[in-house]
Protein backbone atom coordinates (compact mmCIF):
# COMPACT_ATOMS: atom_id res chain seq x y z
CA UNK A 1 0.00 0.00 0.00
CA UNK A 2 1.58 3.28 -0.92
CA UNK A 3 0.91 6.38 1.69
CA UNK A 4 -0.10 9.21 1.50
CA UNK A 5 1.05 12.48 3.16
CA UNK A 6 -2.03 13.87 3.45
CA UNK A 7 -3.31 11.21 5.68
CA UNK A 8 -0.61 10.69 7.75
CA UNK A 9 -0.11 14.10 8.95
CA UNK A 10 -4.34 14.51 9.52
CA UNK A 11 -4.07 11.27 12.08
CA UNK A 12 -1.05 13.23 13.58
CA UNK A 13 -3.58 15.66 14.17
CA UNK A 14 -5.35 13.87 16.64
CA UNK A 15 -1.85 13.83 18.99
CA UNK A 16 -1.23 16.19 21.83
CA UNK A 17 2.35 16.50 22.96
CA UNK A 18 2.38 16.08 26.97
CA UNK A 19 2.30 19.88 28.38
CA UNK A 20 1.36 21.70 24.71
CA UNK A 21 -2.02 22.73 24.40
CA UNK A 22 -2.32 22.01 20.14
CA UNK A 23 -1.93 19.00 18.63
CA UNK A 24 1.51 18.06 17.32
CA UNK A 25 0.44 19.35 13.79
CA UNK A 26 -0.95 22.63 14.51
CA UNK A 27 1.81 23.40 17.53
CA UNK A 28 4.32 22.97 14.21
CA UNK A 29 6.12 19.99 16.59
CA UNK A 30 6.12 17.67 12.73
CA UNK A 31 8.26 19.87 10.85
CA UNK A 32 7.83 17.24 8.11
CA UNK A 33 6.37 13.97 6.68
CA UNK A 34 8.02 12.08 3.93
CA UNK A 35 6.47 8.84 2.86
CA UNK A 36 8.15 6.34 0.21
CA UNK A 37 5.84 3.09 -0.37
CA UNK A 38 4.80 1.32 2.59
CA UNK A 39 7.01 3.60 4.39
CA UNK A 40 7.04 6.95 6.62
CA UNK A 41 9.47 9.15 8.12
CA UNK A 42 7.83 11.77 10.64
CA UNK A 43 10.33 14.38 11.87
CA UNK A 44 9.51 16.22 15.28
CA UNK A 45 10.71 19.20 16.99
CA UNK A 46 9.81 19.17 20.83
CA UNK A 47 11.23 21.59 23.34
CA UNK A 48 11.94 19.51 26.35
CA UNK A 49 14.66 16.85 26.68
CA UNK A 50 12.52 14.73 28.68
CA UNK A 51 12.76 10.95 28.37
CA UNK A 52 9.41 9.49 29.34
CA UNK A 53 8.17 12.40 26.52
CA UNK A 54 9.96 11.84 23.84
CA UNK A 55 9.29 8.14 24.46
CA UNK A 56 5.67 8.91 24.54
CA UNK A 57 5.79 10.93 21.53
CA UNK A 58 6.96 8.14 19.24
CA UNK A 59 4.79 5.70 20.85
CA UNK A 60 1.71 7.94 19.54
CA UNK A 61 2.91 8.21 16.40
CA UNK A 62 3.56 4.81 15.63
CA UNK A 63 0.58 3.67 16.78
CA UNK A 64 -1.90 6.40 15.42
CA UNK A 65 -0.53 5.47 11.99
CA UNK A 66 -0.79 2.06 12.06
CA UNK A 67 -4.57 2.83 13.61
CA UNK A 68 -5.58 5.56 11.40
CA UNK A 69 -3.82 5.02 8.38
CA UNK A 70 -2.13 2.06 7.64
CA UNK A 71 -1.70 -1.06 9.89
CA UNK A 72 1.75 -2.58 7.97
CA UNK A 73 3.34 0.93 7.52
CA UNK A 74 6.97 1.15 8.27
CA UNK A 75 7.20 4.19 10.81
CA UNK A 76 10.90 6.01 11.76
CA UNK A 77 10.58 9.07 14.19
CA UNK A 78 13.25 11.56 14.01
CA UNK A 79 13.00 13.66 16.68
CA UNK A 80 15.26 17.02 17.73
CA UNK A 81 15.15 18.54 20.98
CA UNK A 82 14.99 22.30 21.02
CA UNK A 83 14.87 24.09 24.83
CA UNK A 84 12.78 27.19 24.60
CA UNK A 85 14.28 29.42 26.87
CA UNK A 86 11.35 32.25 27.15
CA UNK A 87 8.97 29.18 27.69
CA UNK A 88 11.34 28.28 30.78
CA UNK A 89 11.74 31.14 32.78
CA UNK A 90 12.51 29.24 35.71
CA UNK A 91 15.94 27.69 33.98
CA UNK A 92 19.01 28.50 35.92
CA UNK A 93 21.70 29.90 33.64
CA UNK A 94 25.21 31.75 34.55
CA UNK A 95 27.19 33.95 32.67
CA UNK A 96 30.75 33.22 32.05
CA UNK A 97 33.67 35.34 33.77
CA UNK A 98 36.38 35.92 30.50
CA UNK A 99 39.55 34.17 32.24
CA UNK A 100 37.91 32.18 34.60
CA UNK A 101 38.28 28.39 33.59
CA UNK A 102 36.29 26.43 36.20
CA UNK A 103 34.07 27.37 38.85
CA UNK A 104 33.47 25.15 41.46
CA UNK A 105 31.20 25.68 44.91
CA UNK A 106 32.09 24.08 48.42
CA UNK A 107 28.91 24.10 49.93
CA UNK A 108 27.87 22.07 53.64
CA UNK A 109 24.52 21.25 54.54
CA UNK A 110 25.68 22.36 58.40
CA UNK A 111 27.26 24.87 59.72
CA UNK A 112 30.71 23.96 61.57
CA UNK A 113 31.79 21.26 59.26
CA UNK A 114 35.11 22.75 58.46
CA UNK A 115 33.95 23.85 54.99
CA UNK A 116 35.80 27.39 54.73
CA UNK A 117 38.61 25.31 56.41
CA UNK A 118 38.56 23.15 53.34
CA UNK A 119 38.07 26.04 51.02
CA UNK A 120 41.34 27.50 52.25
CA UNK A 121 43.73 24.06 52.00
CA UNK A 122 41.91 23.12 48.48
CA UNK A 123 43.18 26.77 47.45
CA UNK A 124 46.75 26.53 48.52
CA UNK A 125 46.93 23.31 47.36
CA UNK A 126 45.77 23.89 44.05
CA UNK A 127 48.18 26.96 44.02
CA UNK A 128 51.53 24.60 44.77
CA UNK A 129 50.11 22.39 42.01
CA UNK A 130 50.86 25.37 39.33
CA UNK A 131 47.20 26.38 38.97
CA UNK A 132 46.16 30.10 38.82
CA UNK A 133 43.47 30.11 41.98
CA UNK A 134 40.83 32.48 43.21
CA UNK A 135 38.79 32.54 46.43
CA UNK A 136 35.22 34.13 46.49
CA UNK A 137 33.67 34.19 50.49
CA UNK A 138 30.40 33.95 49.37
CA UNK A 139 29.34 33.35 53.02
CA UNK A 140 28.07 36.98 53.61
CA UNK A 141 27.18 36.95 56.96
CA UNK A 142 30.46 34.62 58.35
CA UNK A 143 33.28 35.66 56.17
CA UNK A 144 35.94 33.21 57.57
CA UNK A 145 38.57 34.05 54.69
CA UNK A 146 40.37 37.40 55.63
CA UNK A 147 41.29 35.72 58.73
CA UNK A 148 42.24 32.27 56.96
CA UNK A 149 44.89 34.06 54.86
CA UNK A 150 45.98 36.47 57.59
CA UNK A 151 44.59 39.89 55.42
CA UNK A 152 41.90 40.80 57.68
CA UNK A 153 42.87 44.45 57.48
CA UNK A 154 43.30 44.18 53.83
CA UNK A 155 40.97 46.34 51.44
CA UNK A 156 41.14 45.98 47.69
CA UNK A 157 41.84 48.38 45.74
CA UNK A 158 40.22 50.23 42.90
CA UNK A 159 41.94 49.94 39.24
CA UNK A 160 40.66 51.07 35.53
CA UNK A 161 40.46 47.40 33.61
CA UNK A 162 39.35 48.75 29.02
CA UNK A 163 38.34 52.10 30.98
CA UNK A 164 35.79 50.49 33.71
CA UNK A 165 36.52 50.63 37.29
CA UNK A 166 37.24 47.35 38.84
CA UNK A 167 38.14 45.60 41.95
CA UNK A 168 41.87 44.03 42.37
CA UNK A 169 41.33 41.07 44.69
CA UNK A 170 43.73 40.89 47.70
CA UNK A 171 46.26 38.34 47.34
CA UNK A 172 47.66 35.80 49.95
CA UNK A 173 49.74 32.79 49.20
CA UNK A 174 49.70 33.05 45.63
CA UNK A 175 45.10 33.31 46.21
CA UNK A 176 43.29 36.21 44.22
CA UNK A 177 40.05 36.44 46.72
CA UNK A 178 37.38 38.60 48.04
CA UNK A 179 34.79 38.68 51.05
CA UNK A 180 32.45 40.74 52.21
CA UNK A 181 34.89 40.56 55.48
CA UNK A 182 37.19 43.16 53.75
CA UNK A 183 34.59 45.95 53.76
CA UNK A 184 33.02 45.20 57.13
CA UNK A 185 35.06 45.84 61.11
CA UNK A 186 35.51 42.63 62.08
CA UNK A 187 32.94 43.57 65.18
CA UNK A 188 30.08 44.52 62.43
CA UNK A 189 26.87 41.96 61.50
CA UNK A 190 26.06 42.01 58.11
CA UNK A 191 21.92 42.63 58.74
CA UNK A 192 20.87 42.06 55.48
CA UNK A 193 18.41 40.57 53.43
CA UNK A 194 18.57 38.21 50.69
CA UNK A 195 18.42 40.84 47.47
CA UNK A 196 21.39 42.98 49.47
CA UNK A 197 23.52 39.90 49.76
CA UNK A 198 22.97 39.05 46.16
CA UNK A 199 23.63 42.46 45.18
CA UNK A 200 26.87 42.49 46.92
CA UNK A 201 27.67 38.95 45.76
CA UNK A 202 27.42 39.78 42.04
CA UNK A 203 29.82 43.50 42.53
CA UNK A 204 32.29 40.55 43.97
CA UNK A 205 31.58 38.46 41.07
CA UNK A 206 31.52 40.64 38.16
CA UNK A 207 33.11 44.03 39.19
CA UNK A 208 36.53 42.03 40.40
CA UNK A 209 39.50 42.03 37.75
CA UNK A 210 39.90 38.12 39.04
CA UNK A 211 42.52 37.95 35.66
CA UNK A 212 42.88 34.70 34.40
CA UNK A 213 42.38 31.69 36.97
CA UNK A 214 42.18 27.79 36.81
CA UNK A 215 40.08 27.42 39.64
CA UNK A 216 37.97 29.99 41.08
CA UNK A 217 37.05 28.33 44.56
CA UNK A 218 33.41 30.01 46.13
CA UNK A 219 33.18 29.13 49.62
CA UNK A 220 29.27 29.38 50.23
CA UNK A 221 27.41 29.92 53.54
CA UNK A 222 25.87 26.81 55.08
CA UNK A 223 22.54 25.70 54.11
CA UNK A 224 20.50 25.73 50.66
CA UNK A 225 18.59 29.57 50.73
CA UNK A 226 19.21 32.46 48.99
CA UNK A 227 23.03 32.90 48.39
CA UNK A 228 23.36 29.61 46.51
CA UNK A 229 20.25 30.60 44.31
CA UNK A 230 22.09 33.90 43.64
CA UNK A 231 25.33 32.13 43.21
CA UNK A 232 23.85 29.47 40.84
CA UNK A 233 22.05 32.23 38.65
CA UNK A 234 24.89 34.56 38.39
CA UNK A 235 27.73 32.03 37.34
CA UNK A 236 28.38 28.91 35.16
CA UNK A 237 29.43 26.72 38.30
CA UNK A 238 31.45 23.89 36.88
CA UNK A 239 30.67 21.98 39.72
CA UNK A 240 30.41 21.41 43.72
CA UNK A 241 32.14 20.08 46.57
CA UNK A 242 30.34 18.95 49.51
CA UNK A 243 31.53 18.88 53.13
CA UNK A 244 30.03 16.80 55.99
CA UNK A 245 31.91 15.57 59.62
CA UNK A 246 30.77 11.27 59.79
CA UNK A 247 27.86 12.11 62.50
CA UNK A 248 24.14 11.13 61.27
CA UNK A 249 23.26 14.60 62.20
CA UNK A 250 25.59 16.24 59.60
CA UNK A 251 24.94 13.55 57.21
CA UNK A 252 21.37 14.09 57.15
CA UNK A 253 21.85 18.25 56.32
CA UNK A 254 24.51 16.90 53.63
CA UNK A 255 22.37 14.90 51.79
CA UNK A 256 20.21 18.18 51.07
CA UNK A 257 23.11 19.98 49.96
CA UNK A 258 23.98 17.18 47.05
CA UNK A 259 20.07 17.25 46.67
CA UNK A 260 20.31 20.80 45.83
CA UNK A 261 22.71 20.89 43.48
CA UNK A 262 21.17 17.70 41.68
CA UNK A 263 18.07 19.34 41.50
CA UNK A 264 16.46 20.05 37.79
CA UNK A 265 16.25 23.43 38.45
CA UNK A 266 20.10 23.72 39.69
CA UNK A 267 21.38 20.65 37.75
CA UNK A 268 25.01 21.02 38.43
CA UNK A 269 27.33 18.75 38.98
CA UNK A 270 28.25 17.18 42.22
CA UNK A 271 32.52 16.35 41.77
CA UNK A 272 32.26 14.90 44.91
CA UNK A 273 31.78 14.32 49.48
CA UNK A 274 35.16 15.19 51.45
CA UNK A 275 34.87 14.12 54.89
CA UNK A 276 35.78 16.41 57.57
CA UNK A 277 36.94 15.07 61.24
CA UNK A 278 37.11 11.68 59.85
CA UNK A 279 38.91 10.66 63.04
CA UNK A 280 41.16 11.72 66.33
CA UNK A 281 45.38 10.64 66.37
CA UNK A 282 46.70 11.62 69.52
CA UNK A 283 50.35 12.64 68.89
CA UNK A 284 51.91 10.48 70.74
CA UNK A 285 50.35 8.01 69.71
CA UNK A 286 50.47 8.06 66.07
CA UNK A 287 49.01 4.33 65.14
CA UNK A 288 45.62 5.20 66.15
CA UNK A 289 42.60 6.68 65.69
CA UNK A 290 39.78 7.68 67.32
CA UNK A 291 36.09 8.33 65.56
CA UNK A 292 34.85 10.73 67.78
CA UNK A 293 32.05 11.79 65.28
CA UNK A 294 31.47 8.28 63.88
CA UNK A 295 33.06 6.09 61.54
CA UNK A 296 32.86 6.60 57.39
CA UNK A 297 29.73 8.14 57.06
CA UNK A 298 30.42 10.58 54.73
CA UNK A 299 31.86 8.21 52.62
CA UNK A 300 28.92 5.45 53.06
CA UNK A 301 26.78 8.24 51.88
CA UNK A 302 28.72 9.31 49.07
CA UNK A 303 28.14 5.16 47.98
CA UNK A 304 24.97 5.62 48.41
CA UNK A 305 24.37 8.47 46.91
CA UNK A 306 26.53 7.58 43.46
CA UNK A 307 28.96 10.61 44.41
CA UNK A 308 32.61 10.35 44.44
CA UNK A 309 34.32 9.96 47.56
CA UNK A 310 36.87 12.19 47.58
CA UNK A 311 38.96 11.86 50.71
CA UNK A 312 39.15 12.33 54.66
CA UNK A 313 40.25 14.98 56.87
CA UNK A 314 41.35 13.66 60.65
CA UNK A 315 41.57 16.14 63.37
CA UNK A 316 45.15 17.85 63.85
CA UNK A 317 45.06 20.35 66.33
CA UNK A 318 47.26 22.23 63.66
CA UNK A 319 44.57 22.27 61.43
CA UNK A 320 42.39 24.60 63.72
CA UNK A 321 46.04 26.54 64.97
CA UNK A 322 47.08 27.39 61.54
CA UNK A 323 43.57 28.64 60.29
CA UNK A 324 43.19 31.14 63.56
CA UNK A 325 47.17 31.87 62.56
CA UNK A 326 46.02 32.68 58.70
CA UNK A 327 48.47 30.42 57.71
CA UNK A 328 46.14 27.32 55.73
CA UNK A 329 47.90 23.86 57.77
CA UNK A 330 48.30 22.70 53.57
CA UNK A 331 51.60 24.72 53.76
CA UNK A 332 53.33 22.66 56.38
CA UNK A 333 56.00 20.70 54.39
CA UNK A 334 55.85 17.20 54.87
CA UNK A 335 52.70 17.04 57.36
CA UNK A 336 50.52 14.67 57.44
CA UNK A 337 47.97 17.65 56.52
CA UNK A 338 49.69 18.32 53.19
CA UNK A 339 49.61 14.23 52.09
CA UNK A 340 46.17 14.68 53.19
CA UNK A 341 45.16 17.81 51.08
CA UNK A 342 47.43 16.71 48.55
CA UNK A 343 45.60 13.11 47.84
CA UNK A 344 42.23 15.31 47.76
CA UNK A 345 43.39 18.13 45.82
CA UNK A 346 44.23 15.53 43.02
CA UNK A 347 40.76 13.96 43.28
CA UNK A 348 38.96 17.10 43.06
CA UNK A 349 40.90 18.13 39.80
CA UNK A 350 40.59 14.81 38.35
CA UNK A 351 36.46 15.40 38.78
CA UNK A 352 36.73 18.40 37.14
CA UNK A 353 39.14 16.99 34.10
CA UNK A 354 36.17 14.16 33.77
CA UNK A 355 33.23 16.50 33.90
CA UNK A 356 34.71 18.92 31.43
CA UNK A 357 35.48 15.94 29.08
CA UNK A 358 31.46 14.74 29.19
CA UNK A 359 30.33 18.24 28.02
CA UNK A 360 29.69 19.85 24.97
CA UNK A 361 33.51 22.66 24.75
CA UNK A 362 30.91 25.71 24.54
CA UNK A 363 29.66 24.47 28.40
CA UNK A 364 32.73 24.68 29.88
CA UNK A 365 36.48 25.20 29.30
CA UNK A 366 38.47 22.27 29.68
CA UNK A 367 41.70 22.55 32.10
CA UNK A 368 44.78 22.60 29.75
CA UNK A 369 47.37 22.55 32.14
CA UNK A 370 47.81 19.86 34.75
CA UNK A 371 50.67 20.69 36.46
CA UNK A 372 51.37 18.65 39.70
CA UNK A 373 48.76 15.99 39.13
CA UNK A 374 50.27 12.91 38.65
CA UNK A 375 47.16 10.93 40.57
CA UNK A 376 45.21 12.35 37.17
CA UNK A 377 44.97 9.79 34.72
CA UNK A 378 45.18 10.58 31.17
Amino acid sequence: MKLDKKDILKALETITIAGEGKNMVESGAVTNVVTFGDEVVVDLLLHTPAMHIKKRAEDDIKKTIHDLVSADAKIKVNIKVEAAAAENPNQIKGKAIPGIKNIVAVASGKGGVGKSTVTANLAVTLAKMGFAVGVLDADIYGPSMPIMFDVESEKPISIEVNGKSKMKPVESYGIKMLSIGFFTSPSQAVIWRGPMASKALNQMIFDADWGELDFLLIDLPPGTGDIHLSIMQSLPVTGAVVVSTPQAVALADAKKGVSMFLSEAINVPVLGIIENMAYFTPEELPNNKYYIFGKEGAKDMAEDLGVTFLGEVPIVQSIREAGDYGRPAALQTGSVIENVFDEITRNVVAEVVNRNESLEPTEAIKITTMAGCSAVKK
